[in-house]
């Protein structure tokens, strides 16, 4: 991995620099997307208003039930994707969907830049903030799907997370299945009640994580209604953002 190239102020251009050879340059992050139908709001991973700064979407073609069971015969796609968007300059790679945590290590294997394929790999690090007894709630597009087995793919401890199925929302249907009709206010309503009863019933959850990447548009809600700290695809996308193009400091003392 060449970190060459990076040019911060005018004056840089004039210094040395390999640039990789490419059609178009700029896009710190590479996203790999299913491809999906249904209304993508601001906040989602898959909506580029979202961010503050220029992302490169890769489009993977599979069904979605295939990602929640981390079938085999989608590594390869997936693979294929992420070098790809390695070749075309991006810096890091995410996955927009939790359950790209199947093929967390044989991605990251497979390329020369930093990857963080779910949201799931921010457990250990929110729990290491966390007092030794608390948990972390984790919302889930597939409950049944989000195990043990999966979680030690990102190295989560399951004994530590508290995982909430919010596949089941008759709100949550458009997104879970696929349709374009959805009924933004009353899913916003069913998030904020579910995560404010799950909160009450388990006073021993101190953060909630939220694995979707569809939920990001809601996690303002959520911590409305919990007044707990709320962590999702976007609160990793522009931690690893940062960690790739760092900015020089400027102000005064």
């Amino acid at each position: 991995m060449s970190w060459k190239g990076i040019l911060q102020t005018p004056g840089d251009i004039y210094q040395t620099h390999t640039v990789p050879a490419t059609y178009m340059a700029g896009h710190p992050i590479g996203i790999i997307a299913v491809d999906l139908i249904y209304p993508k709001l601001p906040g989602n991973v898959a909506n580029a208003t979202t961010y503050d700064f220029p992302v490169l979407y890769k489009k993977v073609n599979f069904d979605i039930e295939l990602l929640f069971v981390g079938a085999q015969e989608i590594e390869a796609e997936i693979i294929a994707a992420a070098r790809e968007l390695e070749a075309e300059g991006v810096r890091a790679i995410i996955g927009a969907c939790g359950y790209f945590a199947h093929f967390q290590r044989q991605v990251a294997g497979a390329v020369d830049v930093p990857v963080f394929l779910s949201s799931l790999c921010q457990i250990p690090l929110i729990k290491l903030g966390l007092k030794p007894s608390q948990k972390i709630a984790v919302f889930a597009a597939s409950g049944e799907n989000l195990n043990d087995a999966l979680l030690q793919k990102t190295g989560v401890d399951i004994n530590d997370c508290v995982i909430q199925n919010i596949g089941n929302l008759e709100s949550f249907a458009p997104i879970r299945w696929g349709q374009t009709q959805l009924d933004n206010e009353r899913l916003t309503r069913d998030l904020a009640e579910t995560a404010q009863r799950l909160v009450n019933e388990r006073p021993d959850i101190g953060a909630i994580l939220l694995e979707c990447s569809d939920l990001p548009p809601y996690a303002s809600d959520i911590q409305r209604a919990t007044g707990l700290p709320v962590f999702d695809f976007i609160t990793l996308i522009n931690w690893v953002k940062q960690a790739v193009v760092q900015k020089r400091y400027f102000g005064y003392f």
